[in-house]
């Protein structure tokens, strides 16, 4: 289940609507020359990939994109970690984790 979701998340991170393929924008790095125009096909979701001799070398994405992914693959981290804490230690129950982060309603 958990794989699922992250297979999902992923998927989304370079993709702005789920279930739909948007095509890669490719480009050869010698593009780079005009690079205003390499810049103005960069959007959210959409990085522009750029090749060296015929072979994918390089991404461009947007900031806010960047932030993002990064933001998500730490979080993807922090689940991993959980998860194999729990598999370890057990799992805590509902009451014991309301306690430790004080929302336990007594």
């Amino acid at each position: 289940m958990l794989r699922c979701i992250l297979r999902k998340l992923a998927y989304n991170v370079y993709s702005r609507k789920v279930g739909v393929y948007v095509m890669p924008n490719i480009k050869p790095v010698s593009d780079l020359r005009n690079y205003t125009e390499v810049l103005k096909n960069i959007t959210v979701g959409e990085p522009v990939f750029l090749t060296k001799n015929g072979r994918g070398r390089y991404a461009i994405v947007d900031i806010e994109e960047y932030e993002r992914t990064k933001t998500i693959l730490k979080l993807i981290g922090e689940i991993f970690k959980g998860e194999k804490s729990a598999q370890e230690n057990g799992w805590s129950d509902i009451d014991k984790v309301e306690k430790l982060l004080g929302a336990n309603n007594d």
